[in-house]
């Protein structure tokens, strides 16, 4: 069996995502044959696999800094929400129905541990190191019996953990201490150390704190990586946006032409793979923002409606807004539009939902020549094809399936106009064909814009994926986490009082 290690974080955010990514660079640049690894994810942003196996998204682009081929394996469940209370569970690749978090954290949860323990195995029986990344905090006391992802994973796997702390929240000395301190003192005996995320400043500032925290709980910190602006890493749990007119982290090159091109994004609710939009932010001279009011789209040159989770929802969402009557005005003003999953079917004519939002029979927007039928099945699927005379590769994660009646063919969906519509992810990534597209959008909104024609988003890629790899290299002491990797959990490290409380009994219903 091959070596590993589990990055945990202090709290949601705290870096993990990037940081196992790092990882996965620096050792794959080594030599080494990594791999990553989440037992359990809650995300909308997800990805399709070669087998047709959906993950998150942060697990396809984690398996791309290792640079091997993502699976199923490396994401064994996928939980997708579609409210406050509840998620579609995606079980290797494949969703097995809806489930409230009670029910989830209930019982079904420890019950997947056989399959996420399953998975690491092959994964560890094919590579020589899996680098496993947890969710939210490794000290969610009130999780821990069922927990699956954090130490429950690490002491199946006998697995080192690393604990990353934000230190640009503040706190972290704190949340460092107080996460170890938390933990029973079988889960501390895998706590191998620290490593500090998001520092800005003189690193020597910080080492007697570092000094002070090595005495407090016999822990050393394994690095203090600098903060880093313009790491556009897919991300699993939100926006790393504000939505009131925020711009998104853009290339900060000039624009070809003489103009910019403004991009405005939905932000729907229950949004899904936004990073749709991440290829447009790295063309210069596109400017990407997201926005959620009506008089937002006014001086945009192309309206972006997203996938989102809850396409019904974001339909009565649009309408509330005034954003429906604003797409509606854009349409018969010729001002480009375009509709990707979710979106296209918001644009339709009709849907038919007996599935997602359970709403029956509902008129969309009516921009499209397209009705909607939601099926029990989803589709799941990494099409190829042509589009303005360009190669186009994508995938589709999506329960509603469209009927075209009309307009001009547009990958599986159809144009009106300037209104475009398709149920496929990741097209503008295809260099050739977003600078034809983008062609055609400044050309309806009269811009004098040029795409750049050397732009390569999978190169762009490349390099923020080396950018992290460089984090890791040369910030964080290597030879310490190899060693952890290699060898495994480190003897004698000492108990942190008070350690995990007792179990609280199970609450009845009565008693809630």
């Amino acid at each position: 069996m091959s070596g590993g290690l589990l990055v945990a974080g202090t709290t949601s955010d705290a870096g993990k995502s990037v940081v196992t990514a790092g990882i996965c660079r620096w050792l794959a640049r080594k030599g080494v044959s990594v791999a990553p690894f989440k037992a359990q994810n809650m995300s909308l942003n997800s990805f399709v696999t070669r087998e047709g196996a959906e993950i998150g998204r942060a697990q396809a682009m984690q398996a791309q800094a290792a640079r091997v081929e993502p699976s199923a394996l490396m994401n064994p469940v996928l939980l997708k929400p579609g409210g406050d209370r509840s998620s579609q569970v995606v079980l290797m690749g494949k969703p097995v129905g809806e489930m409230s978090a009670r029910g989830y954290h209930g019982g079904r949860q420890a019950a997947l541990l056989d399959t996420v323990v399953g998975c690491l195995e092959e994964l560890r029986s094919t590579y020589d190191a899996v680098i496993c990344e947890g969710a939210g905090s490794p000290a969610e006391i009130n999780l821990r019996r069922t927990d699956i992802v954090n130490m429950g994973i690490a002491r199946a796997a006998r697995f080192p953990v690393l604990v990353v702390g934000d230190i640009d929240r503040g706190g972290v000395f704190a949340s460092f201490f107080g996460t170890t301190a938390l933990l029973s003192a079988a889960d501390q005996e895998l706590v191998a150390g620290y490593l500090v995320n998001k520092f800005r400043g003189d690193v020597s500032l910080l080492e007697p704190g570092l000094d002070m925290l090595l005495g407090l709980t016999g822990r050393r910190t394994y690095g203090v990586l600098p903060f880093q602006h313009g790491l556009g890493i897919d991300e699993e749990d939100g926006l790393r946006v504000s939505l009131r007119g925020a711009v998104r982290e853009s290339v900060v090159a000039p624009p070809v032409g003489e103009d910019v091109l403004r991009v405005a994004v939905c932000a729907v609710p229950l949004m899904s793979n936004f990073t749709d939009v991440d290829a447009l932010a790295a063309e210069p001279g596109v400017v990407v923002r997201f926005v959620d009011r009506a008089e937002e789209l006014v001086d945009a040159d192309l309206v972006v409606v997203p996938g989102t989770r809850g396409t019904v929802k974001a339909l009565r969402w649009l309408r509330e807004r005034g954003l429906a009557d604003a797409l509606a005005r854009r349409a018969a003003e010729g001002r480009p539009v375009l509709g990707i999953c979710g979106g296209f079917q918001v644009l339709g004519a009709h849907i038919e939902d007996e599935v997602e939002s359970k709403a029956g029979s509902v008129d969309g927007l009516g921009l499209l020549p397209v009705r909607v039928r939601f099926a029990r099945e989803k589709t799941l699927a990494r099409p190829v094809g042509e589009a303005l005379g360009e190669p186009v590769e994508g995938y589709e994660i999506h329960h509603g399936v469209a009927e075209v009646t009309g307009g001009e063919p547009f990958l599986d969906g159809c144009r009106v106009g300037e209104v475009w519509g398709t149920h496929w992810h990741g097209s503008l990534e295809s260099d050739a064909f977003r600078r034809r597209f983008l062609t055609e959008v400044a050309r309806a909104a009269g811009r004098r814009f040029v795409p750049a024609p050397d732009t390569s988003f999978g190169a762009l890629r490349e390099e923020q994926l080396d950018l992290l790899g460089d984090l890791i290299e040369e910030h964080a002491d290597t030879d310490a986490l190899w060693n952890l990797i290699e060898r495994g959990p480190q003897a004698g490290l000492p108990f942190i009082a008070p350690g995990a409380p007792p179990a609280a009994p199970e609450r009845t219903k009565e008693a809630l």
